[in-house]
């Protein structure tokens, strides 16, 4: 088949050697390149029916769907889904993309130019820690201050390195 848009390079029909066996079996089979940013992208299919450019399409949104859960694993430490049912499924994928477009508006609006990893790495480290959290974006080094009104409470015994008035213990 020639192509029909620009984005496709070749739409070609092909035949598959060798011998059938009963879960692959032999026959015609399609070879799609298509241009994309980062060149050409060649896909083999069995569908006959759609046309190169909506082939073409179809694995681009794939794509971006596994670089979504590729982000996804990398950057919020996701191993595996904890539920397997749908609504599971759904709940932990928002959940997630919530959790993401939030680290990205934090992203957007600090002065400092954050890596997306760096960024949940250090919310992860400061996370139990009291401060402005726009003041730790643009100057995460600094210290913060304590809320107002807290004094540090001590725990019974004084156990080492606890300070009490002043004195080290």
């Amino acid at each position: 088949m020639p192509p029909s848009r620009k984005d496709i390079v070749f739409d070609r029909i092909i035949q598959s050697k060798g011998q059938a066996t009963r879960k692959a079996k032999l026959g015609k089979t399609r070879l799609i390149g298509v241009r994309t940013d980062k060149g050409v992208m060649e896909f083999l299919t069995n569908n006959m029916k759609l046309s190169a450019h909506t082939i073409g399409q179809i694995y681009k949104q794939r794509w971006q769907i596994e670089s979504f859960f590729k982000a996804l694993k990398q950057n919020l430490k996701i191993k595996h889904f904890v539920g397997t049912t749908s609504n599971a499924l759904k709940i932990q994928i928002w959940t997630a993309l919530i959790a993401v477009l939030l680290l990205k508006y934090l992203k957007v609006r600090a002065k400092i130019e954050w890596s997306m990893s760096n960024l949940v790495a250090m919310l992860r480290w400061n996370l139990l820690k009291y401060t402005n959290l726009w003041e730790w974006l643009d100057n995460p080094g600094s210290n913060p201050a304590s809320p107002p009104g807290y004094t540090q409470g001590y725990l019974p015994g004084f156990g080492l390195g606890q300070q009490k008035r002043g004195t080290v213990i």
